[in-house]
């Protein structure tokens, strides 16, 4: 599927698939939509939209309904998560992949909107971006927002030719201070991807929030991976102990055997737990003797900036060299 990049008068409805965001971040939420309608597109709310459920914006079907709704609405040409959650899941058994088939459009988000993502291209086999979303991503403040809409404006709304090489940010953050109002500046740290592995290879591009993946992983809503699958992993806020576990996980699937190479993402505030361990030290300690490249520390996650990554085209991963490039046209 290649989509008609977007353009300035262009309609970008929002849903709230777990936390609800709209409500527990008002100014963060209010200041991603003044900042997007700035870029001269169009917002349209979902039907959740300031509605809260305790830990959820509503029920799972509701919370389906939802994103249906907008999937089948001719007018939409953009979909985006408002942040992630824990139980996006929930809503998998309810979305209306026909519709999706029959009327497809960019649908964009990270964390836990991960298993919408994946099983949203696993029934259908149309891409969807792993990316930006709403109030965490366009909600923040310059000068990573300004990094993170590049991007995002670089892959959604231009054309390019191939390969397309991702170019690394100078620097990147996971300073968590005041969401609702800067305080302080956020730490520029200086960026280094890693090479984990030495090689190359060449695959469709698979993965996300590793956490939030776990929930699909062994079921029809998670896209199968073979030697032709590059997989895409990050994830935020966990200690050493759980990442050992979700790594413990994919290769319990068989995963490092079955693939062609990994890329992993930036861990946002991650808990070492004073074992000196980074998560590539544990998906090495845990996968084993492996030949697949394998390039660490990517900006495609939870910290910021963050790239636009199109699920399910052609890549080619040089861990070497440190560089990953699309194959294949997206738009």
């Amino acid at each position: 599927m290649i989509f008609a990049p977007l353009k300035k008068g262009d309609t970008i409805a929002f849903f709230s698939p777990s936390t609800p965001g709209t409500v527990i971040a008002p100014k963060r939420f209010e200041r991603a939509k003044t900042f997007l309608e700035s870029k001269g597109f169009n917002l349209l709310a979902g039907n959740l939209t300031g509605k809260k459920d305790i830990y959820r914006s509503d029920t799972a079907r509701r919370r389906a309904d939802e994103l249906n709704e907008l999937i089948s609405n001719p007018s939409v040409d953009c979909i985006i998560s408002t942040i992630g959650g824990i139980n996006s899941n929930s809503l998998i058994p309810y979305i209306d992949y026909d519709a999706f088939r029959e009327t497809p459009k960019i649908i964009i988000g990270h964390s836990d909107v991960t298993s919408i993502l994946l099983a949203l291209y696993a029934k259908t086999d149309i891409t969807t971006f792993y990316g930006p979303a709403l109030i965490h991503s366009f909600g923040e403040f310059s000068p990573f927002l300004d990094m993170t809409w590049a991007f995002f404006e670089d892959m959604l709304l231009k054309k390019h030719s191939l390969p397309y090489t991702y170019k690394m940010p100078d620097c990147w953050t996971d300073d968590f201070f005041n969401w609702e109002e800067k305080t302080k500046d956020k730490t520029p740290n200086k960026n280094q991807w890693i090479t984990v592995n030495k090689g190359q290879a060449e695959g469709k591009i698979l993965g996300g929030t590793l956490n939030a993946m776990s929930t699909i992983i062994g079921t029809e809503y998670m896209p199968p991976v073979d030697k032709n699958t590059i997989l895409f992993i990050e994830d935020t806020t966990k200690t050493a102990a759980y990442v050992e576990r979700l790594f413990s996980l994919l290769k319990a699937h068989h995963y490092f055997k079955n693939i062609g190479g990994i890329i992993l993402g930036k861990h946002e505030r991650y808990d070492d737990q004073k074992t000196g361990k980074r998560p590539h030290d544990l998906l090495m300690e845990i996968a084993g003797e492996i030949e697949i490249p394998i390039l660490g520390e990517f900006d495609c996650c939870h910290t910021h900036p963050c790239f636009t990554l199109p699920l399910g085209k052609r890549i080619r991963l040089d861990a070497t060299n440190q560089t990953v490039s699309l194959l294949e046209p997206w738009i």
